[in-house]
C-alpha cells in the first residue's frame, strides 16, 4: 500500500500559528521533507517532534521529487513543510504533487499559514477576485510580460517582493499604471508586521532602511488611470499636452520627458519646438 503525501502549511514568524492538526500530523508521519532542513528542525524541536529528514529545495526539486515518490510508493508516509508558509505556494511542492497525482498517490493538504491571504484580508481590497504572482522575475523580459498579463486584469492583484528590489519595482509600477493606491504588508505575524497603504508616490519617499518580507496589492483594472489619461492626452495637440502637464506644476525638462515618450517621438524634436 502506498504512503500518503501531507503538504502541510507551517507558520510564517508567529510559532503560535500551527496548528493542532499539523501538530499531529507531523507526529505521525514517518518522514519530513523540508526546504532547509536546519530552518525547520528550529521548529520541530520546539513542537518536540524528532523525525528523519529530507531536504527538498527548489535547487534539488528535480531529483528528490523522484525520491520522494518511490518512498510513497514503498508505504512510507510523508510530510512536506517549507521554511515558512503553505507547501507550492511561491515554495517547493509543485512537482512532488504532480508526480504523486500521477502514480495514484493520496495527497492530503494540512491547512494553516498563507502571508498572501493574511494580507489579501487585511488589505481592504477586493477579496472576491484576485490574481497571485509570486516573486516578480528578475529578468526583464519576463517582468514586462507579467506587467502586460497584469494590466489585462480586472482584480486584485498580489505578489511578493524582495526588499532590496521593492524600490525598483514600485517606480515600474508607477511608471506602468500611474500613481495607483496600492497596499504594502510587512513581516506579517512578526513583532513589526506593518500595512503602509496610499499613493505610490506618497509611499516611495518613506521607504528607508527597508528589511523584512514584502506583499504588494492593488487592484487592477484593464484601464488604468495613466491609460485614460494617455487616451485623452492623445487627442490633444502637443501644445494642449504641455499646457495640460504645466498645470499640473511640473518642470519643463519632465514635461518634455513626458510629451516624447507618451508621443514616441525623440526628445530633442519637442525640446525644439518648446524652448
Amino acid at each position: 500500500m502506498f504512503g500518503k503525501l501531507y503538504l502541510i502549511a507551517t507558520p510564517i514568524g508567529n510559532l503560535g500559528d500551527i496548528t493542532y492538526r499539523a501538530v499531529e500530523i507531523l507526529k505521525k508521519v514517518d518522514i519530513i521533507a523540508a526546504e532547509d532542513t536546519r530552518h525547520s528542525l528550529k521548529l520541530l524541536n520546539y513542537l518536540d517532534i524528532s523525525k528523519p529528514m529530507i531536504s527538498y529545495h527548489r535547487h534539488n526539486e528535480d531529483t528528490k521529487t523522484e525520491t520522494l515518490i518511490n518512498l510513497l510508493k514503498d508505504g512510507k508516509n510523508i510530510g512536506l513543510i517549507t521554511d515558512a508558509g503553505t507547501p507550492g505556494i511561491s515554495d517547493p511542492g509543485e512537482e512532488v504533487v504532480k508526480q504523486a497525482i500521477k502514480e495514484n498517490i493520496e495527497i492530503i493538504p494540512i491547512p494553516g499559514a498563507c502571508a498572501l491571504i493574511n494580507a489579501l484580508i487585511a488589505s481592504g481590497l477586493n477579496t472576491k477576485e484576485f490574481a497571485f504572482y509570486g516573486f516578480f522575475p528578475l529578468d526583464k523580459k519576463l517582468r514586462n510580460a507579467k506587467m502586460e498579463d497584469i494590466q489585462k486584469q480586472n482584480k486584485t492583484i498580489i505578489f511578493y517582493e524582495a526588499p532590496h528590489r521593492l524600490e525598483k519595482t514600485l517606480a515600474e509600477l508607477l511608471d506602468r499604471f500611474g500613481n495607483i493606491e496600492i497596499v504594502i504588508a510587512k513581516e506579517l505575524t512578526k513583532i513589526h508586521e506593518s500595512f503602509i497603504r496610499g499613493r505610490i508616490e506618497d509611499i516611495l519617499p518613506t521607504l528607508k532602511d527597508v528589511k523584512g518580507e514584502y506583499i504588494i496589492l492593488f487592484e487592477m483594472h484593464s484601464k488604468t488611470e495613466k491609460q485614460i489619461e494617455i487616451e485623452t492626452l492623445n487627442q490633444m495637440t502637443l501644445e494642449e499636452q504641455y499646457k495640460y502637464y504645466e498645470n499640473q506644476g511640473m518642470n519643463k525638462k519632465d514635461i518634455i520627458k513626458r510629451i516624447a515618450k507618451n508621443n514616441k517621438v525623440p526628445k530633442d524634436e519637442i525640446y525644439k519646438k518648446f524652448i
